[in-house]
């Protein structure tokens, strides 16, 4: 695997157990601690920089003994509060995996986003450690970051949606770039790279600035890469191999079964498998559709054995693409661990 991908996902502070999943240290749980919403700032008092001291010390401090109450910032103390759950939690569960699986399977604790799509991202470091193309992990990055979506001459093009809203700020050129479009200055547009097969060694040393566009319109290279992506994540987390095709229609009298990889297609599905008439404006925003195969090895409910389930892709109103995979976890019809 190439060293280079997503240097900052924290993959580098982690261990693997016995299974292959990533235990939780204590330079991980550091790492946190030095985000600039835990970062003591200037003003801070001087109970929040001991209570910062001590926990960069020893990351596992007993919440109860932080003395969060005699904080007098109430957002410092929200903030830490936040963290020392979410630490609690993954200390508990023992593997970022059992973490984020957990987090589906109760509500004992609301996780902040940006929480989630930080575990997601490293879990997904660790399942393309084995090795990966660099569509691959382009691809993957559907599983933790907003994309914005262009419909081009037939094409389904995904760009990071963070990256856009940056180069329409900026024109590409930061905080230059911002001042300039501020005092209404005509900016070049900035096009960022589409990357396909002749070109995608180019993504390694950029990985970390998601700033590449993917093509995953049927049938492109972009779109099986997807494919594999999601087949290795649920052999993570099923312990089975799943085989997963992109359809361009669900053409199936036997059709049992459907899950959307985010809550628009979701939506979208469900209408279609209730046989609803769509309005194509709304159509549209469906992006892709897939075939997941579960083997009849796996605790496949009886209903199921040997029947396809089918997964969609879709946009918003806004025209973005925001994938939840926990529907990968948990909207699949298998059995319930015993």
């Amino acid at each position: 695997m190439r060293e280079d991908l997503w240097r900052g996902s924290g993959f580098q502070l982690l261990t693997r157990d016995d299974t292959g999943q990533l235990a939780v240290t204590d330079d991980f749980l550091r790492a946190y601690l030095l985000r600039p919403e835990l970062a003591p700032p200037e003003e801070a008092t001087l109970l929040e920089r001991h209570l910062h001291t001590r926990l960069m010390d020893d990351p596992r401090t007993p919440r109860a003994s932080c003395g969060l109450a005699d904080l007098e910032d109430p957002d410092a103390a929200a903030n830490m509060e936040v963290f020392l759950l979410f630490r609690d939690r993954l200390l508990e569960a023992g593997t970022l995996e059992a973490a984020y699986s957990g987090l589906f399977a109760s509500g004992r604790f609301s996780v902040p986003p940006l929480f989630v799509d930080q575990m997601v991202h490293v879990i997904l470091r660790n399942i393309l450690d084995s090795g990966c193309t660099a569509l691959e992990a382009r691809a993957a990055e559907l599983f933790f970051r907003s994309q914005r979506v262009t419909l081009e001459e037939g094409h389904v093009m995904l760009a990071d949606e963070e990256t856009v809203e940056v180069h329409a700020a900026t024109g590409g050129l930061g905080a230059i770039g911002r001042l300039l479009v501020e005092n209404q200055t005509p900016l070049r547009q900035v096009e960022l790279d589409v990357l396909h097969l002749e070109n995608q060694e180019t993504y390694w040393p950029r990985s970390d600035r998601f700033d590449t566009v993917i093509d995953i319109s049927f049938p492109q290279p972009g779109l099986d890469a997807f494919c594999r992506v999601m087949e290795r994540w649920l052999a993570h987390f099923h312990g089975c191999d799943m085989k997963v095709e992109p359809v361009q229609a669900i053409s199936d009298e036997q059709w049992r079964w459907h899950s959307g990889l985010d809550a628009v297609s979701s939506g979208l599905l469900d209408a279609l498998y209730r046989g609803e008439e769509i309005p194509p404006e709304r159509l549209m925003r469906l992006l892709a559709l897939f075939r997941l195969h579960i083997p009849e090895t796996a605790a496949v409910i009886e209903e199921m054995r040997g029947r396809p389930v089918y997964l969609g892709l879709a946009a918003d109103e806004q025209g973005c693409l925001r994938m939840k995979p926990q529907n990968l976890l948990v909207n699949l019809p298998l059995q319930a661990a015993s």
